[in-house]
């Protein structure tokens, strides 16, 4: 269960912010494509990714090498409606230059080979 304190922590960071935003617009994505697109160092996007997989906000996939993380699927609707205002009206969320590296990334798991 979402707890409301940790949901609300997890938000006060503007690259968590990002990350959220960009998983609720792009759906399912790879360390490596979050990493590319928000210009973040992969340490740092890790570090973020696991107190939002910590809080309740994430779930994970592992396919061979790669790991995929996504909006949890059993978010309260509170709480991915609270997501979907981020996304659409703050400035730090998924931006245009974000979406221009991710647009822009070469050899994306799952987009280049299948």
């Amino acid at each position: 269960m979402l707890e409301i304190q940790k949901f609300f922590d997890a938000l006060s960071d503007a690259t968590r912010r990002r990350l959220l935003s960009m998983l609720l617009i792009q759906g399912e994505l790879c360390v490596c494509e979050l990493t590319a697109a928000l210009d973040i160092s992969q340490p740092k996007i890790s570090r973020h990714l696991a107190v939002l997989r910590e809080t309740g906000l994430l779930a994970v996939r592992r396919e061979g090498t790669w790991i995929f993380y996504r909006l949890d699927p059993q978010l309260p609707l509170w709480a991915y409606r609270i997501l979907e205002t981020l996304a659409r009206d703050t400035p730090d969320a998924f931006g245009d230059a974000d979406r221009k590296r991710l647009a822009g990334m070469v050899d994306r798991p799952g987009h280049c080979c299948a």
